[in-house]
């Protein structure tokens, strides 16, 4: 069971979050779109030099084009390219060009999981995509993720059940419900932004990593428990 802890800020949160035994670290860029916990592009760098290959280096693009995802791809040179914006999905022609720029980067598509239809877009993406992740959506937040609210779970594990690629489980997870939610959906891996951060006076948050260590712990118990 793969684990996934989002958005970090600091060099020093992402070896926090490695000690408590995260598998990929994600880190958002300023691109533009406002968005929670995003980071310079300088600090980007600074977050992945000092991961190394201690994990998983992900890097989280909220864009309107794919061009605008070029120049922090190859600059930067993360393990996996997470596509998650409202206007710009990945495409056939994205993907071949970011293996093409960053050979042996994996495209991660974000599905917002506000209905059925979400499925049939699942299963499209899972087609071109390496994997893919099933996130909640808040209209006051750009992109998709980041909302801290569960999806229909229900609906995640059908999509698990049709798509070959690996899924990725978002959306409200934390050490309190991850077990429960692996039970359900069976996915690849699961993912922890909000429910793995502490909120701070000024409105921004910081990750605590007991709650990283609960979440990670809570996730590969259980996976092992069910033999996934």
């Amino acid at each position: 069971m793969i684990t996934q802890i989002y958005s970090i800020q600091t060099v020093e949160e992402a070896l926090e979050c490695i000690k408590a035994g995260a598998d990929r670290i994600g880190v958002a860029i300023d691109t533009g779109v406002s968005l929670p916990a995003q980071v310079s592009e300088e600090k980007c760098r600074q977050i992945f030099d000092a991961i190394g290959n201690k994990a998983v280096k992900v890097l989280i693009a909220v864009t309107k084009s794919g061009e605008e995802v070029y120049g922090p791809l190859t600059r930067l040179r993360p393990d996996i390219i997470h596509i998650c914006g409202n206007e710009y999905f990945a495409t056939p022609d994205f993907v071949k060009k970011a293996k093409q720029l960053c050979p042996g980067v994996e495209v991660l598509q974000a599905i917002p999981m506000t209905g059925p239809e979400a499925v049939d877009q699942a299963v499209y993406y899972a087609e071109f995509c390496d994997m893919l992740i099933l996130d909640s959506v808040d209209p006051k937040i750009a992109g998709i993720g980041a909302a801290g609210i569960t999806n229909d779970w229900g609906l995640d594990a059908e999509i698990v059940n049709k798509v070959a690629c690996p899924v990725i489980l978002a959306g409200g997870l934390g050490p309190d419900n991850v077990a429960e939610a692996i039970r359900v959906v069976r996915p690849y891996g699961v993912d922890s932004f909000t429910k793995t951060s502490d909120k701070l006076p000024d409105g921004s948050s910081k990750k605590n990593p007991e709650k990283v260590r609960l979440f990670v712990q809570n996730a590969k118990a259980t996976a092992a428990e069910l033999g996934i």
